[in-house]
This record gives structure tokens, sequence and C-alpha cells, in this order.
């Protein structure tokens, strides 16, 4: 019998991209939560598998050779579920290079800048005008470029793939990024297509019941944004 894979999760649009996955490949996995808010995420043991003490983190114990691997990046594991399972990753390099593109996209655009937007909107000790204005202007320039790439598609890459996956968890909380969906109509038809999957739905809601109001939080304010080398 295959052993499940570990999942290193906390309900954030990170974990999410990798219950999302996991859910529509349909192979069996096990949550282990790191509660981000408590500092888990510093905790010796997690280290060992995810060296930038963050979650996400898998270990998949049916590896290459047989042997157990771990892999951290939410981009990563991506990458790698999608080529073990052989699903929304193609295997063609002209497909697999447009994918790349839109994961990385992703990976270094979308997510930073989205979670930039909810520190300074939401959780910075005071309102500074300046960096809510950046944020949130780079935010709506993202979401255009979303907005005019799915203007003759209906997903980021061709077919659905880890490149939607990777995106949609960071759009869910527009709102909280100072955006309007209805100013991307495009964007708005994917958001919705893409969240009618019912796996998008169930990995969404791993651990739901475990989510905090971080912004009301200031113990777990300090653990998430006092961070320095330790």
């Amino acid at each position: 019998m295959t052993k499940p894979i570990e999942l290193y999760y906390w309900p954030t649009p990170n974990g999410w991209k990798i219950s999302i996955m996991l859910e529509e490949l349909g192979v069996p996995y096990e949550v282990k939560y790191v509660n981000i808010g408590k500092g888990e995420q510093f905790e010796p043991d997690f280290l060992k598998i995810a060296p930038n003490n963050r979650m996400p983190a898998i270990i998949d114990p049916d590896g290459p050779g047989g042997e157990p691997i771990s892999i951290f990046e939410s981009g990563a594991i991506l990458q790698y579920l999608g080529r073990k399972f052989g699903k929304f990753y193609p295997s063609d390099e002209r497909a697999r290079v447009e994918v790349d593109q839109w994961l990385f996209w992703q990976m270094g655009g979308l997510g930073p800048m989205a979670g930039q937007a909810h520190h300074f909107r939401q959780y910075a000790p005071e309102q500074i005008e300046y960096g809510i204005n950046r944020y949130t202007n780079e935010v709506n320039r993202l979401y255009g470029v979303m907005n005019r790439r799915l203007a003759d598609r209906d997903y980021l890459a061709g077919d659905y793939s880890i490149a939607d996956i990777a995106s949609i968890g960071w759009v869910v909380p527009y709102k909280n990024q100072g955006q309007d969906l209805e100013d991307f109509p495009n964007l708005k038809a994917w958001f919705e297509r893409v969240m009618a999957r019912p796996a998008v739905e169930r990995g969404i809601a791993v651990g739901q019941e475990k989510r905090q109001n971080i912004a009301q939080d200031d113990e777990a304010k300090k653990v998430l944004f006092g961070q320095k080398a330790r």
C-alpha cells in the first residue's frame, strides 16, 4: 500500500497551492499543520525539510528510486508533483515553457506583491500611504497582465495547469489587496472558472477552521513580521 504524501501546511494562499494540487491529482496525502502564527515553522524538525522556515513543504515517501524525498518552495513542489503524476504540467517542452513562465511570474510577482499589499493594508502597525499605494498599484498592474493574457484563452498557459493552481489562491483575497474584479472581466471569468472546480474548493477548504485573524493578533504579528536570522 502506497504511503500518503506528507503535506506541511497552513491555510494561506501558498499552502493552498499544494492542497489544491493534491486534490486535483486525487492522491492520498496527510496534512501536517504548521501554525505560522505560533512560530512552528522554526521548529528544528521542520527546518530539516524547509530550511527557509516557510511552509508549504512535502515529504514524498515514494520519491525517485523509491526513496523518500522532501521538497520546499511551492513552485518546486508543483513542478515535482506535475512531473511525477503526469498531470497539469505538460511533457512537451514548448507547452512546459509556457507553464513555467506563468508559474515563475506568480512566484516572483503576483504572490510577493499581493503579500506586501496585505501587509501594508492590514498588518502594518501604522498606515504608511506610500507603501499602501505602491503595492496596491502593483497588484492592480499584475491583475491587468492576467486580464490581458486571459482575453483569448481560458487558462494562463492554455490548458489548466500548475500556473493556474499557483495563482488562484492569491486572487481569492482580492478585496484585501484593494482590487475589484469587475475592473478585470477576463480575470473575473477565469477566477469563477477555476473556483468552480471541485478540487479547488476542497483544497481551499483544508484547515479553514484553523485560520486566524492575524491583523488582531499582536503575538502572531511579532512571530511573522519580526523575523531576523537566528
